[in-house]
């Protein structure tokens, strides 16, 4: 639709900004994409929730959800045209990495089922400010039970059947809530996927390395357990 918007709803720690949020925002910007910064938010959950609502989005405009630490290496119109090609009125959540089967453990990179080749997409990671890339590769693109929240993109229209706010069975306020996106749109029959986007991660996450991850861990583990494994 040529009035349909693009939004990005994006997490960050100060607003003394790094030089690669400062970047980033600037490309998304420079896309005709209207950014929201949430500066030093209580909770993941609540910071979407409070953005979302404030732009009052219609139902089709495409709402990106990401970390702040990202750099996308793609012209202007190839990003914006693969995300509007990847969100479709049957998909659920565009993203770069994903897994075709969660089990029990309920961390969508499990290391035995990316050997099993039951992983999608691709990521690209710059550490300790060096200037080479290195590519972490899943597996080929295509469809998937859940995301890495580092970077998401659906319509609007399904975050208001979902929800962005914490949802009572979770606890923490900043863990697995990628996994409860995906995975609720995944329950409504949407069609996750991921998709050619070449972005570059200025950090691999926290991963374990918090109280709050472990429980967000066992809880979804408990609301999950008669389900598991979920796969596509």
């Amino acid at each position: 639709m040529s009035d349909q918007k693009i939004y990005a709803f994006i997490c960050t720690r100060s607003k003394d900004l790094t030089p690669i949020t400062k970047k980033y925002l600037s490309y998304l910007v420079l896309c005709g994409i209207e950014v929201k910064l949430l500066v030093n938010q209580k909770s993941i959950f609540s910071g979407y929730e409070k953005a979302f609502n404030k732009v009052n989005p219609d139902p089709d405009d495409i709402i990106i959800l990401s970390h702040d630490d990202l750099d996308i290496k793609m012209q202007y119109t190839a990003f914006k045209s693969a995300l509007i090609k990847g969100v479709r009125s049957t998909t659920g959540f565009v993203g770069v990495a994903g897994t075709t089967y969660l089990g029990e453990d309920v961390v969508w990179w499990d290391h035995a089922k990316w050997q099993q080749g039951l992983h999608r997409g691709s990521v690209h990671h710059v550490e300790d400010n060096k200037l080479d890339t290195h590519t972490t590769y899943y597996g080929p693109n295509g469809p998937v039970v859940a995301l890495d929240g580092l970077f998401l993109a659906t319509r609007a229209k399904v975050l208001k059947e979902i929800g962005l706010a914490k949802p009572d069975y979770l606890k923490g306020d900043w863990d697995f809530y990628d996994i409860h996106y995906t995975l609720s749109a995944h329950t409504l029959g949407y069609q996750n996927i991921t998709a050619p986007l070449k972005i570059v991660h200025y950090s691999r996450g926290e991963l374990a390395g918090r109280d709050s991850w472990h429980e967000n861990k066992q809880l979804v583990y408990e609301k999950y357990k008669e389900d598991f494994p979920i796969v596509c």
